[in-house]
């Protein structure tokens, strides 16, 4: 049976960024490993990922590694994306997530229909961070708006931005999109607009677009671009004290 060629590069890219040697086992269920310096989840915390029929999971210590490889056994690998479930089998602390992660090929890619004329700006450009402050601390860091390498690709309302979108680039030619509409300009297409463009660029540039959300209305916009979801991400922080 032949696998989707855009989960395999999915998961080659958390595979490496992982940290460590492990991989999403072709035949499907849970692969743990220990990785202090793992890229799926803040440090010192363990983190999950679930892509298609597999997951891999890294532990902050070797410890932590072996008792997650007893708990993890008792369910199936989907279900690691569920933090409730996660809450059964693990002392958990602390969680963050789960988020969705959406991939689009060149095949998939659905543009936007022409709207709003579109702009680039540098990325850091002072209006970006206008357009940052005016959205609040917690949507200005789902975004990820201020981490973007590529150009910002704008739609302006009068002199200020309305919305933006780029992307930052991960390991394995991966293009992590970040999307931000102001408040009062959301409800009217343009975050699908600009995401649109970020998307294009990086296609052209043959980097694999990355979608990762949690709000629903983010992962209709990527819907819409054509983004398939492909699996989800989940961090907990554990409960050393309890862990056995």
């Amino acid at each position: 049976m032949s696998v989707d060629p855009l989960l395999i590069r999915a998961r080659g890219l958390w595979e490496m960024l992982a940290a460590a040697p492990v991989s999403f086992a072709p035949s499907g269920g849970v692969t743990v490993v220990a990785s202090p310096a793992s890229g799926l989840c803040p440090p010192s915390w363990a983190g999950m990922v679930v892509l298609g029929d597999a997951a891999i999971v890294t532990a902050p210590t070797e410890a932590a590694a072996r008792a997650m490889r007893c708990a993890v056994a008792k369910v199936p690998a989907e279900s690691l994306a569920e933090a409730d479930v996660v809450r059964t089998i693990l002392p958990v602390a602390e969680v963050l997530g789960p988020a969705t992660l959406g991939y689009a090929s060149s095949d998939d890619f659905r543009p936007a229909a022409a709207g709003a004329a579109i702009e680039a700006l540098t990325p850091g450009h002072r209006e970006l961070h206008e357009l940052v402050r005016s959205a609040g601390l917690k949507d200005a860091d789902e975004s990820g708006m201020e981490e973007i390498t590529s150009p910002a690709f704008i739609v302006r309302e009068g002199a200020d931005v309305a919305a933006a979108a780029g992307y930052q680039t991960w390991s394995a030619a991966t293009a992590h999109i970040s999307v931000l509409t102001a408040p009062h300009h959301r409800g009217r297409g343009l975050a699908r607009q600009v995401a649109s463009a970020a998307v294009a660029h990086a296609l052209a540039a043959d980097l694999m677009p990355q979608w990762r959300a949690r709000p629903v209305e983010s992962r209709r916009v990527a819907a819409a671009l054509g983004f398939r979801e492909l699996g989800t991400q989940l961090s907990v922080r554990l409960d050393q004290d309890r862990l056995a």
